[in-house]
């Protein structure tokens, strides 16, 4: 039996975005610099408020809260290290710190799909149930929820991962991305990965196709109930406590589906690195901002701190 020599790859390289060029680094890095900043801002603000305004202990800002904590996860396991390679050009990350940050990212958005879906089901049940909401949607359900939606997100990440770290790499170590996601990072491995790229495939059914039918279900009935409303004011009124949350699902999932679902061919790689982009980075600083603008509650305790001198 002949020997075949591989050369072990201990680290890869992110190439980052070198369709940027070396005159506007500096600009793009500070862009994404003040885009996190700002997104950290609006998300901690929104948890400091829900946890120290009485007017908004109520289960709808409890999950809004427990989603912008997740937010925060999302972001910081991203962004920094984006920020490195940006401003190096492109830069080297180990193996072990790759995996990391692809489970932690995986994970975490695996338990935003189900913050959605939860938040949903609070909307659901508030329009479509209002009579029985305090009593079903009480503070023991909403504590068992939030707990389902962190343990089951790093739980069944826990099981893709848990056969990538078996698998064997031995060149090209070179990653056209900006992060490690487990698309690119699994098709640079020698081994055979038919498997785990079946298993990911399954895997995303409970994490994101069941949430998703789950989210347009509860819409439907929501919507049903609104249009059977006879006023026209007690149906903008209605309305007017699900859009923020119905605006951030099309968002959030909209690119979701696009990167993840949708078939890619090697010539859209520009473009799913861009709404990779928009998806991790400009997504995340729009959902306060639309929870924050489009309910009047948010709105009220905002605008009093503001005009406190």
């Amino acid at each position: 039996m002949s020997n075949v020599n591989y050369t072990v790859v201990e680290e890869f390289l992110l190439l980052g975005f070198p369709q940027v060029k070396s005159s506007k680094v500096i600009i793009f890095f500070l862009l994404i610099l003040t885009v996190y900043i700002m997104t950290l801002i609006l998300n901690s603000m929104i948890i400091v408020l829900v946890s120290t305004r009485p007017q908004l202990h109520s289960p709808m800002y409890f999950f809004l809260q427990q989603f912008s904590l997740n937010e925060i996860v999302f972001l910081t396991v991203i962004i920094p290290n984006m920020l490195r390679v940006i401003w190096l050009e492109g830069a080297t990350i180990s193996i072990k710190g790759c995996i990391a940050q692809a489970y932690i990212y995986c994970a975490t958005g695996c338990s935003e799909c189900h913050l959605l879906t939860v938040m949903s089901y609070d909307r659901y049940l508030a329009i479509c149930n209002p009579l029985r909401y305090t009593t079903i949607m009480n503070i023991k359900l909403q504590h068992c929820l939030v707990i389902y939606c962190w343990v089951f997100g790093f739980f069944i990440t826990h099981f893709n991962f848990y056969f990538l770290c078996r698998i064997q790499f031995c060149g090209p170590n070179v990653i056209d991305h900006f992060f490690c996601d487990l698309g690119p990072f699994v098709e640079l491995s020698c081994s055979y990965t038919y498997a785990l790229q079946l298993e990911i495939l399954i895997f995303s059914i409970p994490i994101i196709v069941i949430p998703f039918i789950l989210v347009v279900i509860s819409y439907i009935c929501v919507f049903t109930t609104i249009l059977g409303i006879s006023s026209s004011t007690g149906r903008k009124k209605t309305f007017s406590t699900c859009s923020s949350h119905l605006t951030v699902v099309t968002l959030y999932y909209g690119t979701l589906i696009t990167i993840y679902l949708v078939p890619a061919d090697r010539h859209s790689l520009t473009i799913n690195k861009l709404i990779a982009f928009l998806y991790i980075v400009v997504t995340p600083l729009f959902n306060p901002i639309i929870y924050s603008l489009r309910n009047q509650e948010m709105r009220a305790i905002m605008g009093n701190l503001l005009s406190i001198k």
